[in-house]
């Protein structure tokens, strides 16, 4: 059986095609990646002035999965799309243009031969507890497959799960702590067992929004001048922006100046990780809060514990510090001193380790900054609990994100219900083997006695 996802995020779409043993639909661990494809070009949100093109960018990887999924299993195939962060954004600036696109996009879905199933956008809190259940299934945390054929509940606690998109970053984790707040709270009930998860989304905390937000923060610091320094982009770099590019997002329109915004400024990097952290700290508000404690901006959050998974761009921006500039993270510390070298490093140099990224070289630094402020005075990871965070992007060979655990949610294939105690046919097989290895060792132990005895006899 197969199964396809099309995670339409802030900054670009990816599809992914997953495919499960048709008779073990409510097995785990069994649903995997067959394939996944990247949409070319920008998110869906993007074309809010042009609909119609937002639903003709994802016809490449459509046409791709007809192609990866049996011609016979197509009318079977249930196929979904979600929107996050960037979709929340466009709905929340201009709902007749998020229809629009949502429409567009379910007219092209509508027009291929799968079982299409909707195109929607989804909360954050289903972004952060769907990308939690993805993480915990594919690592079997939840139950799995004894070797006999029966259903194991492993006494391994469930794991974190931390995401750090375009638009939004989310943290989901279960506590045993009172959730202060019932907005963060989500019971779930799956394989029997029961789970109290405390969930957040940040929304305008996700990648590319944090840079907006800090560039806002820049030119307002400067009051807009002709010429304005950035310590978060390295020496020798210098870009012309227009006011516009900064300001057209919900995430800072309440700073937006009463400037012309085709204004043209240019901004030079100026390579300093003590100023660009100062600079990044004034992102988040870490002084109100209405409960015992919070991470910031007066959101309620237990304190963290057990192991966690960090994906998305936590993982692309640890995997930078390690294999481009050579640095191990493990510890706060390190994060910290590998950003500011970052920073530190002209732009003629990052050039130089990596020509590839040249895209997204020069905000590297205040990324790495941010990601280093949001675990360490955000989340409150410490030396002894930061260690537990694995920078990963996928469980095996399939990735990491909402997009698996979203499909297992809508296709019923997590039950809430323990599955029934009986053993699979496989089980009987095992026993069968079993008697006959017994059977076959114990015969070889007598042969082997009578030889023995033979041979002593004979001796004497």
């Amino acid at each position: 059986q197969y199964g396809i996802v099309l995670d339409a995020g802030s900054s670009h779409t990816a599809m992914f095609v997953y495919k499960w043993p048709a008779d073990k639909e409510n097995d785990t661990g069994v649903v995997s990646e067959h394939s996944m494809c990247d949409v070319e070009g920008p998110g869906i949100s993007s074309y809010s002035s042009n609909p119609p093109a937002a639903g003709m960018s994802l016809v490449h990887c459509l046409d791709q999965a007809l192609r990866d999924v049996p011609k016979e299993k197509h009318v079977g195939t249930p196929l979904y799309l979600g929107a996050t962060a960037g979709m929340r954004l466009l709905n929340i600036t201009n709902p007749q243009a998020s229809d629009a696109v949502l429409s567009a996009v379910a007219a092209t879905l509508k027009s291929y031969p799968f079982d299409f199933r909707g195109a929607k956008i989804l909360s954050g809190e289903e972004e952060g507890v769907f990308g939690w259940v993805t993480a915990n299934y594919l690592l079997e945390n939840f139950i799995k497959r004894g070797w006999l054929g029966e259903w194991i509940q492993p006494q391994k606690k469930t794991l974190g799960a931390m995401d750090f998109g375009g638009a939004s970053t989310q943290i989901t984790f279960e506590t045993r702590d009172t959730i202060e707040d019932p907005r963060n709270k989500v019971m779930l009930k799956l394989y029997g067992q029961a789970y109290k998860v405390y969930t957040h989304s940040f929304l305008c905390y996700g990648r590319d929004q944090v840079l907006k937000r800090l560039l806002s923060k820049l030119l307002q610091a400067e009051n807009y001048q002709a010429t304005v320094p950035n310590p978060c982009w390295p020496m020798g770099y210098r870009k012309s922006l227009s006011l516009s590019s900064v300001y057209d997002s919900p995430c800072t329109e309440k700073e937006r100046p009463s400037l012309t915004l085709n204004t043209t400024i240019t901004v030079n990097g100026t390579g300093n990780g003590t100023l660009c952290a100062l600079h990044i700290n004034k992102l988040f508000n870490f002084t109100t809060c209405s409960f015992s404690h919070c991470s910031f901006d007066g959101v309620f959050q237990p304190e963290v514990s057990g192991n966690f998974i960090a994906f998305s761009a936590f993982f692309y921006t640890v995997d930078f510090i390690r294999t481009v500039m050579g640095r191990p993270v493990h510890l706060p510390s390190d994060l910290k001193d590998a950003a500011k070298t970052i920073c530190a490093t002209s732009w003629n140099e990052l050039l130089q380790k990596a020509p590839k990224l040249e895209k997204r070289l020069p905000d590297y630094c205040a990324v790495s900054m941010f990601v280093y402020l949001l675990t360490t005075k955000g989340y409150n990871f410490n030396n002894h609990s930061f260690p537990n965070i694995a920078f990963q992007k996928k469980a095996g060979e399939t990735s990491i994100g909402w997009a698996l655990g979203y499909m297992l949610n809508l296709t019923n294939m997590i039950p809430a219900e323990k599955p029934s105690s009986h053993k699979s046919i496989m089980y009987n097989y095992w026993v069968i083997l079993l008697l006959l290895f017994v059977l076959t060792t114990l015969t070889s132990l007598v042969t082997a006695v009578c030889l023995l005895r033979r041979s002593k006899s004979s001796a004497i």
